[in-house]
């Protein structure tokens, strides 16, 4: 029996491997190394099944203004008996006069941060690799086709399938400061990105407020119960939570000096305000900025505030005590 391959996913993954070669892929090349066609020719499905497969995807790509161009044999273009399929980026590019509104581009920036290659499916990575293998380079990651998360966090699957479901959720919570973390149950309504960091924007059941919380610090398994909630809660929380996030950000800022042309001064840089003394960083999380300002070593100094230069001294202490130790016990 074939392979149930969706057909969006079969139309999704022929789009990545003809993105992904500059000479094109033959009919053949295209029908045993990408997934949708290639479980189904390993299920006994004809071959002339699978071309007409093919052909009806190609046909609807095009409908949809998919770019896919077909090259002929250099001596007889008309001969497409081995023709190479692809798709040339340059023609899939936005037009260069198009112009988006800055609520467009809030949206676009959100969608690009969680695009990535890592989370092409397991199929259309292996068809990838296969389309290498036969000396064919790829142009990898592959941008701006199909939305593509990659979290590092072990909670983002389980609160997106949780969201996506309108389910309570229960998990462990460590604040900083405190030596044990706390059982949160919350009705979970956005994941969003701020700062390069995974929040989860719900309300918390048993206080009936809304919260956000870091995902690098829930600490365990997140439990999906079989409690639902009312799917409209859901509409608009994204904007909510990233509202509220600038909000907390615009009300705290460090004062940093920073070493010109260093790594602190490029990442920095990108978030921050010029300043009689050296530059302004807003911040949502003191703990988060200090294990950041930390790593720079001595390429940032915080001017203020207080609390935040003890903690990022409290972090280089640790380290020259524990490198000490270290020598010590060698």
């Amino acid at each position: 029996m074939a392979a149930r391959i969706p057909a969006e996913e079969r139309l999704t993954n022929l789009v990545v491997a003809l993105m992904a070669t500059e000479i094109g892929l033959t009919k053949q090349q295209i029908l045993d190394n990408v997934s949708g066609y290639r479980q189904r020719a390993d299920a006994g499905t004809r071959s002339d099944a699978l071309e007409k497969m093919f052909e009806r995807d190609k046909d609807e790509l095009r409908s949809l203004g998919v770019p896919i161009e077909t090259i002929g044999d250099a001596a007889d273009p008309n001969d497409l008996r081995e023709a190479r399929y692809r798709i040339p980026q340059a023609e899939y590019d936005l037009p260069s006069d198009i112009e988006f509104t800055a609520a467009e581009l809030a949206v676009l920036r959100l969608a690009g941060s969680v695009w990535s290659a890592e989370s092409v499916s397991g199929d259309a990575q292996s068809g990838v690799r296969k389309i290498r293998a036969l000396g064919i380079d790829g142009d990898e990651p592959i941008i701006g086709f199909a939305p593509r998360i990659t979290a590092r966090d072990a909670a983002f699957s389980p609160l997106q399938d949780a969201i996506e479901r309108s389910r309570v959720v229960s998990f462990d919570y460590l604040k900083p400061g405190e030596d044990a973390p706390r059982r949160r149950r919350v009705r979970p309504l956005a994941l969003v990105d701020y700062e390069a960091r995974w929040h989860v924007y719900g309300v918390d059941v048993d206080v009936e407020e809304d919260r956000t919380f870091l995902l690098s610090r829930i600490v365990g398994d997140v439990a999906v119960s079989a409690t639902s909630f009312d799917p409209a809660l859901r509409e608009g929380a994204g904007e909510r939570a990233l509202s509220g996030l600038e909000q907390v950000a615009a009300a705290n800022s460090a004062l940093l000096e920073v070493t010109p042309g260093t790594e602190a001064a490029l990442r920095l840089g990108r978030r921050a305000t010029a300043a009689a003394q050296g530059i302004r960083v807003p911040f949502v999380d003191l703990h988060i900025l200090a294990d950041e300002l930390a790593s720079y070593g001595p390429e940032v100094r915080v001017v203020e505030p207080a609390p935040l230069r003890d903690a990022v001294v409290a972090r280089l202490s640790a380290v020259v005590d524990a490198h000490t130790d270290t020598g010590a016990r060698a």
